[in-house]
């Protein structure tokens, strides 16, 4: 079993029991997440990292495919901007898709993936970019009228004080009054984690229906 001997092979920093204290799994889930990590590490280079190589096939089953949304959100768990993820790190990031973790985490979260400039706010050109990424991930097409229609709405509804801008004020009043907007930020079975579990289905993060975001 692969979680019998993961203590002895974390980091101090990366000790179950630290990282338990520090995100919303138990100790025996972060000890199932040690297992994913493992495989999801060396499906490419075993060296105990995962790169965005990595990352990239466990999410969309190609390492090759270039996609502004693989690129946003490993950039978000890579918090060391290092070009990898490590143990503690991609167990950081996961938690904020538990279903025990606070709305405003997971709306801080989704509000970094659409800063892609990373300025503390979000201009039309992000939205409009993150949702011409989310459609092709979904093999959806949706003509520039109808995107610029939903670009339009989102900032009518959270711009609240007109200057083009979403910022992260904005934001948390924009998806506490439209929580349906963070369905995706929410992965049930993390919180029925086993050291059995079969693989990294992180692909349900994808917005399946990106005309109601974002």
């Amino acid at each position: 079993m692969g979680c019998c001997h993961t203590k002895q092979q974390l980091r101090h920093d990366e000790d179950p029991a630290l990282l338990a204290a520090q995100t919303n799994f138990n100790i025996s889930e972060i000890e199932a997440l040690h297992y994913l990590f493992k495989k999801l590490s060396s499906s490419l280079v075993d060296d105990g990292f995962i790169s965005k190589e990595e990352f990239q096939l466990g999410l969309f089953g190609s390492s090759k495919k270039q996609s502004l949304f693989a690129d946003r959100m490993f950039n978000l768990f890579d918090t060391k901007n290092d070009g990898v993820i490590e143990f503690g790190e991609f167990v950081g990031a996961l938690s904020v898709f538990h279903p025990a973790a606070p709305q405003a985490q997971k709306a801080d979260f989704a509000f970094r993936v659409y800063d892609i400039r990373q300025r503390g706010f979000i201009e039309r050109d992000e939205v409009r970019e993150m949702i011409v990424a989310l459609l092709s991930e979904s093999d959806l097409v949706l003509s520039h009228d109808i995107i610029e229609v939903i670009v339009d709405k989102t900032f009518e509804e959270a711009d609240s004080k007109g200057d083009g801008r979403i910022d992260g004020d904005e934001w948390q009043d924009f998806v506490t009054r439209n929580p349906s907007l963070l369905r995706n930020m929410t992965l049930p079975y993390l919180k029925d984690l086993s050291s059995q579990f079969p693989s990294f289905e992180f692909v349900s993060i994808i917005e399946d229906d990106p005309s109601s975001i974002p």
